[in-house]
């Protein structure tokens, strides 16, 4: 087959979660761009509609669906819109996150509130839409983690930055667990025709101090934080038929910083 036929996502039905954030909206315009239907749910039904119609005036084939990642009954809803809707689903982004702990120190219920969304959520959402795509023939589930889920983090590279610096544990935690999980659901369902893979990204620039990308940008071998174009590539690669022998990995995309 052509390499290029390999990359087309046409007629493939996509889901990607927490797609109005900022590697959401890198990712939605990737796959967009490789000819997918892209799906886009959050919390708020309008915001996350207007999102879709900015994609959607762009030429690109976007529609936004309602979902609370922490809410069995909103899951199971979007399960079912998708279903009424494409009657099918064959990617699934596992993109959304919540990040209610400010700090080390922050109340341990903050922790909690945590892990209901980001670990007891997420889990039921991934198995939701994992038996959706089995029952649609077969496809691709790609988790979002973070190096921060592969290392310890960089204290230094908030140096300078006063009141920048207070890592909370728990992005650290579920990021570190999601990439376990990435490798138990390739194995849980091998003969399936679906397959599992992790990306783990490094610093995204979002108008950070310019202190901190001072520090950050001189540690990576390539000199520069990430960029909105840098995901989108290897999402289009492990969505599509391009990546069919890619299963159960988690790869680390951060310019070498962690080499």
């Amino acid at each position: 087959m052509n390499v290029l036929d390999l990359f087309n996502l046409k007629n493939k039905i996509v889901l990607v979660t927490g797609g109005a954030g900022n590697y959401g909206r890198s990712i939605t315009e990737g796959l967009g761009e490789a000819g997918a239907t892209v799906i886009i749910a959050s919390r708020n039904l309008e915001a996350i509609e207007k999102v879709a119609a900015g994609f959607r005036s762009g030429g690109l084939d976007v529609q936004g669906m309602q979902v609370d990642q922490a809410d069995t009954a909103s899951v199971l809803a979007l399960k079912t819109s998708i279903l009424n809707k494409f009657g099918k689903l064959d990617v699934f982004i596992n993109n959304a996150v919540s990040r209610p702990m400010k700090g080390y120190n922050a109340p341990i219920e903050q922790f909690d509130e945590s892990m209901r969304v980001n670990a007891t959520g997420m889990m039921f959402i991934l198995r939701e839409m994992t038996n959706l795509i089995i029952n649609s023939g077969g496809g691709s589930v790609i988790n979002i983690s973070s190096m921060m889920g592969m290392y310890a983090p960089m204290y230094s590279n908030y140096d300078g930055i006063p009141g920048m610096g207070d890592i909370a544990p728990d992005y650290c935690f579920h990021n570190a667990g999601l990439i376990m999980l990435t490798r138990f659901m390739a194995k849980t369902h091998a003969g399936k025709n679906i397959r599992f893979n992790c990306i783990s990204p490094g610093g995204l620039f979002n108008n950070q101090p310019g202190k901190f990308v001072e520090n950050y940008c001189k540690k990576v071998p390539v000199g520069r934080m990430a960029n909105n174009d840098d995901i989108k590539g290897l999402i289009v690669l492990l969505s599509s038929e391009a990546g069919a022998y890619i299963n159960g990995e988690n790869i680390l995309i951060d310019g070498g910083l962690n080499a």
